[in-house]
């Protein structure tokens, strides 16, 4: 792969606030970005060089963009494949489309998960009723119904106490195909951030303990609990041999359950990571600049912590209304996306609070 100096332009598809971090980043190192996306309301333009509003799948657009740019990147994996595999065909897209197509459907990525050798849940695809009700009598219940494609944050999903829920519950998720899992027992979540390189140089950081509420990530913390650290090296080592496989360039993200019988892998994500805001300052290279530097051919940066423990808290609907009280804490780095509407459940930014006495 070649190495890209700075002054290069790095086109990032999508708005929010991953493609805002990422353009801050690499505005650092030097690089200008351009961001493609459909939306009225953009945060990530507000942070980098240029910005064009457009729908994905217009040709002349991602020509216009495939000329301006020397790399293209990503922010989240529910745009579609087709505009990503054309760019591809004209400029350098990393992560490849074929990391993007497994982690956009869940079947497709749980195949792909056990086919290394990576422990998921019990799970079954489902395209009907019927098939609904054959997978709980194989499975049991209580278990998760979740859409083949879409849904973050708790979306797209619903718990099945038991079989007579089937019928209300393949209503909710509108008929749609799906996959059906089997409930973990787990003690914790926690999260593998990992960095490789075109040549496979890899790099990741310490696991943070994420804590959820109503489906929707509101902590990461670090150092993790001895029953994450226990687990660390095992996870680590698949999301590094998915990256391996994959042949992936680029963060990539595997977020796990911590059980009695090791790490359960829940799902990936092709991108930097929510769970991975903290190593803006927490960590001496953040994800962003990390991702950064390995779709432009760079050394990876360095993984440690730069405090003996760090917090990431998320900042949901109306929590953001804080900030002057969150500036005022010793050790609290605020950051707010640049959002108009604090709608419930809606993330309109994050603190990282240092902490130097444990």
């Amino acid at each position: 792969m070649t190495m890209l100096p700075p002054g290069s332009t790095i086109g990032i598809l999508g708005g929010g606030q991953l493609g805002r971090m990422l353009a801050s980043a690499a505005a650092q190192l030097g690089y200008h970005t351009h961001v493609l996306a459909p939306d009225a309301e953009s945060v990530a333009a507000q942070s980098a060089s240029s910005f064009t509003r457009a729908d994905y799948h217009s040709r002349i657009v991602l020509d216009e963009m495939a000329a301006k740019c020397d790399v293209v990147t990503y922010e989240f994996e529910n745009i579609a494949i087709e505009p990503v595999d054309y760019l591809s065909t004209k400029v350098p897209v990393h992560p490849a489309p074929a990391a993007l197509a497994i982690a956009q459907d869940r079947a497709s990525e749980k195949a792909f998960i056990d086919g290394i050798g990576g422990r998921t849940a019990p799970w079954r695809r489902v395209a009907s009723l019927d098939e609904l009700q054959a997978a709980l009598a194989e499975i049991g219940a209580p278990a998760i119904l979740k859409t083949l494609r879409l849904g973050y944050d708790g979306k797209g999903q619903v718990r099945i106490e038991s079989a007579a829920d089937a019928d209300a519950a393949w209503r909710d998720i509108g008929q749609r195909p799906a996959i059906l899992e089997g409930v973990v027992d787990f003690t914790h979540e926690f999260s593998i951030i990992l960095a490789r390189g075109a040549e496979g140089a890899m790099v990741s950081y310490p696991p943070p303990w994420n804590r959820h509420t109503d489906g929707i990530l509101a902590t990461s913390s670090l150092p993790a609990p001895a029953e994450i650290a226990a687990q660390w090296g095992v996870a680590a080592a698949l999301t590094g041999r998915i990256a391996d496989t994959l042949d992936y360039v680029g963060v990539l993200t595997c977020e796990f359950f911590a059980t009695a019988g090791g790490p359960v892998l829940n799902e990936l994500a092709p991108r930097v990571h929510n769970s991975g805001h903290w190593t803006i300052e927490g960590a001496v290279c953040s994800q962003f600049e990390n991702h950064i530097r390995a779709i432009c051919g760079l050394p990876l940066g360095d993984t440690a912590l730069t405090a003996p423990a760090v917090e990431m808290q998320n900042l949901i609907g109306h929590a953001a209304d804080d900030w002057v009280a969150i500036l005022a804490e010793p050790g609290a780095h605020l950051h707010l996306y640049g959002k108009g509407d604090a709608r419930p459940g809606r993330k309109m930014g994050h603190v990282t609070r240092l902490k130097r006495d444990l």
